[in-house]
């Protein structure tokens, strides 16, 4: 599933089948084809799980082209991972050819700790700022995702047993980090097994700039973190082991004024 939804569209996604767009109201649904990088995930899988440093599979982005009022998936990955050329290869899908083509140019930098821009209209990359840590041994441990509007990073410091999220603040190119909380995972149900670190937390949503939902991003519990008491309610289990998106889902009352 791609973090969040977009216009009340949820995006998901997948290695081996054809992807999709519904919205969850109105049952509207639209599926679209394999990219190009799609096979060489799937052929690739092996060597990638003998590396010594583990690496995340790409993900699928999803946003929206406000200029052309166009809906667009996105992959970018970094191509020595696949034996391609270049630093990155990013490929855009187009609804209007139902095909998927390559953006050239892709980033001239390699998916690690700088934060990248990609501009859905004009298809370009720019760097934005460093991101506020030097090195995650393992990418399970961070998290990019969106969080009242704003653009949030979220880092698991193990063995520590704490959690970081960071928001990006500011205008034009004086955009800085701050430490918007820092969670202690001993005092939640998130705890370790012996020797094998769990993957950081997801952070799905803030109610009322106060209220943190978290979760992971597949399996059970969900927990609730209040910002200002500092305190932890376990919310759920669900049922099977699905990913938690964020989704916004607006209704219109009409009533009648009479005199």
């Amino acid at each position: 599933v791609c973090y969040g939804s977009c216009d009340r569209l949820v995006c998901l996604f997948s290695n081996c089948h054809p992807s999709v767009v519904f919205n969850p109201t109105t049952r509207w649904r639209r599926s679209f084809p394999l990219s190009r990088v799609q096979p060489l995930i799937i052929s690739h899988s092996g060597a990638r799980r003998k590396r010594v440093w583990p690496t995340r599979e790409p993900q699928l982005g999803f946003g929206k082209d406000k200029v052309r009022g166009t809906y667009k998936p996105v992959w970018l990955f970094n191509s020595f991972e696949f034996d391609l050329d270049n630093a990155t290869t990013c490929e855009v899908f187009d609804f209007t050819t139902n095909a998927w083509r390559y953006v050239l140019h892709a980033s001239p930098y390699r998916i690690q700790t700088k934060l990248l821009s990609f501009d859905l209209h004009t298809e370009t990359f720019q760097v934005i700022c460093n991101a506020p840590f030097s090195h995650v041994p393992d990418p399970r441990f961070v998290v990019l995702c969106i969080l009242y509007n704003r653009l949030r990073i979220s880092l698991k410091i193990y063995p520590t047993k704490t959690q970081v999220i960071w928001s990006l603040g500011g205008c034009n190119m004086m955009m800085t980090w701050k430490q918007m909380c820092s969670i202690d995972l001993t005092k939640t149900t998130f705890h370790d097994p012996p020797h094998f670190p769990r993957p950081a937390l997801l952070p799905i949503a803030i109610v009322d700039e106060t209220i943190l939902l978290l979760g992971y991003r597949r399996g059970p519990p969900l927990v609730i973190h209040d910002l200002h008491t500092k305190s932890y309610v376990l919310d759920s289990f669900p049922k099977a082991p699905e990913y938690p998106v964020c989704y916004l889902r607006i209704c219109r009352i009409y009533t009648q004024i009479t005199s």
